[in-house]
């Protein structure tokens, strides 16, 4: 029987797909020989297998494991991404990159953004990202790397695979997987603790804790638990996606797509072996129907998969954890793909129940602190989300009209004023997007600060231009060295590409 003195020495993880088995592999390597893990997972139910863009926290969480980056590279296929490359955001025709590094560099009373508007106001016309390795890096379509280098990236990978690379590992550090549909979650009547899970073969796995992986529905955390839900989507409308696999018919670029249409916004992102591709979308603007007929109308090479729609709500819960259960992946919650953030938000999850790991009894300050540090994580990233949305000047839809005219939380209206009239930004060190990157959405969207700081006068103009172009030029000409992306992935991972 689970009290909140009990030590804990079995962990139940319910559900498989992505972030099951990322939470199994994370506990195996670290707590493996202190621990009993076992792993439910239903053969009738798949990865969702959509979450295929990732963030660059995944190298330092690969780290962690072991994991070898070619070997992982060549079983998931996958690719490097240095970015995504937002289209029609702003309005229809422009473009701008979000790239993963940093651009230009600081100095002592402000930023590189402040000598760059006032190099604006001295003829200096060159895009932001010009003065950013990796957004120079992936417009010309090339990616190399070295012991000595500090190019910043992550992955796009097929999530199907990734689950199953996943797996195997998990179980070479002694995962116990079990296969089976759960079919009656057992609480105990005095805590409401849950205490086993049945399957529909009559099997019964009691545990000390458990880990709600079981998607949208939340088994656990939400249908035995009623832990509550926080809905967003008076901020982020989309609550609907129409996906579809096609065949990969030109060079593989290091980057994203994330082009923006009348009613959300359309994702293309290259494997080794195939593109994935999604129609994100509101219902209230846009049919199911009429999301496939815009999806695979937009698509380049044959489909491999037949087009199906996924849906969604955005917001989190009120508790990722509660009483002997924690919620991680969709059961948790879900903001949008928009940043690629989802196998993120896994992976830090488990991290932080890793740190926090009850091991002598649940006690509610570990609880309490997990939930706090979760919900500012998660408040944060959907502010970013939210920006994307909000700030911009297309008003040629009802959903557009309602997206830039929306209320928004406080904490992002106050950060995008700051921004707008001063030209500062500032960021906690605990959060997941730094300064470059609420920077290069801003400028991207067309926030221009009214400001600068003037700490910028004191460089003579001679000096200013000499810096600014040396900068830019000194970017062009390594970058000119680099091999191509797709020629990097054939020497560096090829990939077996008939599975």
């Amino acid at each position: 029987m689970q009290t909140k003195t009990n030590k804990i020495k079995k962990v139940v993880i319910a559900g498989g797909g992505t972030a099951g088995w990322v939470a199994a592999a994370a506990l195996s390597k670290q707590l493996g020989s202190l621990l009993d893990i076992v792993l439910v997972e239903s053969v009738n139910i798949g990865t969702v297998g959509v979450g295929e863009a990732t963030i660059p926290p995944m190298k330092a969480f690969h780290q962690l494991l072991g994991i070898d980056e070619k070997e992982f590279m060549r079983e998931t296929q996958a690719t490097f991404k240095l970015g995504i490359l937002f289209e029609n955001w702003r309005n229809t025709g422009d473009k701008y990159f979000h790239s993963f590094g940093n651009t230009g560099k600081n100095f002592y009373l402000g930023e590189f953004h402040d000598l760059w508007l006032y190099g604006k106001t001295k003829g200096h016309q060159a895009p932001f990202g010009d003065y950013c390795y990796e957004t120079q890096a992936a417009m010309a379509g090339k990616f190399a790397m070295s012991e000595n280098s500090n190019i910043n990236y992550a992955y796009h990978l097929d999530a199907t695979l990734y689950a199953k690379y996943l797996r195997k590992y998990s179980e070479r550090h002694g995962v116990k997987c079990i296969e089976g549909d759960i079919t009656t979650i057992a609480k105990n009547e005095n805590t409401s603790y849950i205490e086993s899970l049945t399957l529909a073969s009559g099997e019964i796995i009691n545990g000390d804790l458990f880990i709600d992986c079981t998607g949208f529905k939340g088994l656990l955390i939400e249908e035995t638990l009623a832990t509550g839900f926080q809905d967003w989507s008076h901020w982020l409308p989309c609550n609907s996606a129409a996906v579809v696999q096609t065949e990969k018919v030109s060079a593989t670029l290091p980057y994203t797509r994330s082009i923006a249409h009348q009613s959300g916004w359309q994702w293309q992102i290259p494997l080794q072996h195939r593109v994935g591709n999604g129609l994100v979308f509101c219902d209230k603007f846009m049919s199911n129907d009429q999301a496939i007929e815009k999806l695979t109308s937009n698509i380049q090479g044959a489909m491999i998969t037949e087009p199906r729609i996924l849906k969604y709500r955005t917001g989190r819960r009120n508790k990722n954890w509660n009483k002997n259960c924690v919620a991680l992946g969709l059961s948790s919650g879900f903001i949008e793909p928009l940043e690629s953030t989802s196998i993120y938000m896994f992976m830090i999850g488990i991290i932080r129940l890793m740190k926090l790991f009850p091991f002598d009894g649940i006690k509610q300050p570990l609880v309490d602190e997990y939930n706090k540090q979760a919900i500012f994580e998660a408040e944060e990233i959907r502010d970013f989300i939210i920006l994307h949305y909000h700030v911009t000047e297309r008003e040629d839809s009802e959903f557009w009209r309602y997206c830039k005219n929306m209320p928004v939380p406080d904490t992002l209206n106050s950060r995008i004023e700051l921004f707008k009239q001063s030209g500062k930004f500032y960021t906690k060190d605990s959060e997941l997007f730094k300064l470059d990157s609420w920077v290069q959405v801003m400028l991207g969207q067309g926030i221009m600060p009214e400001q600068y700081h003037n700490a910028v006068h004191v460089m003579p103009d001679d000096q200013l231009t000499a810096y600014l172009t040396g900068l830019r030029n000194s970017i062009t000409s390594s970058i000119e060295q680099l091999p191509s992306h797709q020629s990097f992935l054939k020497s560096y991972c090829p990939a077996k590409l008939d599975i």
